[in-house]
């Protein structure tokens, strides 16, 4: 099958190197709101820091200039400076000098959203997405407006969590978040078909998460959860690049793998100025109700271990608990099907730390550093 257009101008800005970050362009996140039309033109926005080559604007004409199908003289490339005005650059490249160097753009204020929260984790599979629904859950119990976005684009778990599965409708140009057990909730899973694969580059993530954050209609809220895809990726760079987070939630497992991956994750919040808040230990020692013994199935300690590593407090252990996870695939978080069971009780434990770790929190400035 041919590729696309819009598909080859990606790929040859994916081949453009940024040599202070050792990484491609588009996978650093500098490359924003890519449009390519049937008849050839290209607009998009480089997010350039002070510290980057002023020629990757150049180079990034160039190759999009070389892609067949390009119409050169339609090539529109908006060059974005925090400390100054945006700059456009339109036609072919000219071939002598070097373009301005402008930096990276600033975060926007949102402050209807609250105090914006990541749920990041650095592997799939540790319930992530299950200790995020529950969270959202115990501080509408405690009497906030929360709200969860759904940033996990490749496996949209959120609305199954909910037990939600409608359309959201669009009113007066913006999109209406649904609402279960009082939490509003917004995700991909909602707008595609149930096995519909989502095989997609940075670019179009980035127009997810911008599309989420400020098209949807939340209202004033206190909490804004995001449910972040496992890994450091283009979801995680587009949150911090595209608004102020207030803080980062590390979701682990005891086993070692798993306290390997989420310090990665940690490390990338640190690295662009988004602080640590703490490390949740899910699945942690399984308590037999009947013998009153504890077994620790998969290992023990790695939350503390996490927690030590990257100088965070573990903010709670929730323990392993016959039908939770049933629980989640019915859309019934435990805190609301069992409120008085261990997983629920530590939880909300989890939700009242958070609480007072946040109170008072002003959203931190992402830096990116090189």
């Amino acid at each position: 099958m041919t590729e696309s257009l819009e598909g080859r101008v990606t790929a040859a800005l994916a081949a453009i190197q940024n040599p202070r970050l050792e990484n491609d362009i588009l996978s650093a996140g500098m490359i924003r709101d890519l449009s390519v039309s049937e008849e050839g033109r290209v607009t998009f926005t480089l997010l350039l820091a002070p510290e980057d080559p002023a020629t990757l604007v150049r180079s990034a004409r160039g190759a999009v200039a070389a892609v067949e199908g390009v119409r050169k003289e339609e090539i529109k490339i908006n060059v974005t400076n925090p400390a100054g005005p945006a700059r456009t650059t339109h036609g072919p490249p000219t071939g002598a000098g070097t373009e301005p160097q402008v930096p990276a753009p600033q975060p926007m204020d949102q402050p209807n959203l609250g105090k914006i929260l990541a749920i990041s984790s650095g592997k799939g599979g540790v319930g992530k997405s299950t200790v995020a629904a529950n969270l959202a859950v115990a501080l509408v119990q405690a009497g906030f407006r929360v709200g969860v976005m759904d940033a996990d684009v490749y496996g949209p778990n959120i609305p199954r969590m909910f037990g939600v599965n409608d359309r959201p409708a669009v009113v007066a140009g913006k999109i209406q978040p649904l609402e279960a057990y009082g939490v509003k909730l917004i995700s991909l899973g909602l707008l595609i078909e149930r096995d519909a694969p989502a095989i997609w580059r940075g670019p179009i993530i980035m127009k997810i998460m911008n599309q989420f954050l400020r098209d949807v209609d939340w209202g004033q809220l206190d909490y804004f959860m995001v449910d972040l895809p496992p890994g450091t990726g283009d979801a995680q760079l587009s949150l911090v690049q595209g608004t102020r987070v207030a803080g980062a939630v590390i979701v682990t497992t005891p086993q070692e793998v798993a306290v390997g991956d989420a310090l990665r994750g940690a490390k990338m919040f640190e690295r662009v100025g988004v602080p640590v808040l703490g490390v949740v230990e899910n699945m942690s020692g399984f308590t037999d109700p009947e013998t009153g013994r504890t077994f620790d199935l998969f290992s023990s300690g790695g939350g503390q271990r996490l927690a030590d590593e990257i100088d965070v407090p573990l903010l709670g252990t929730v323990p392993l608990q016959p039908g939770l996870a049933a629980l989640a695939d019915v859309g019934e978080p435990i805190i609301i099907a069992q409120p008085d069971s261990p997983a629920a009780r530590s939880l909300r434990e989890i939700a009242e730390t958070l609480q007072q770790k946040t109170a008072g929190r002003s959203a931190a400035l992402p830096i990116l550093r090189g």
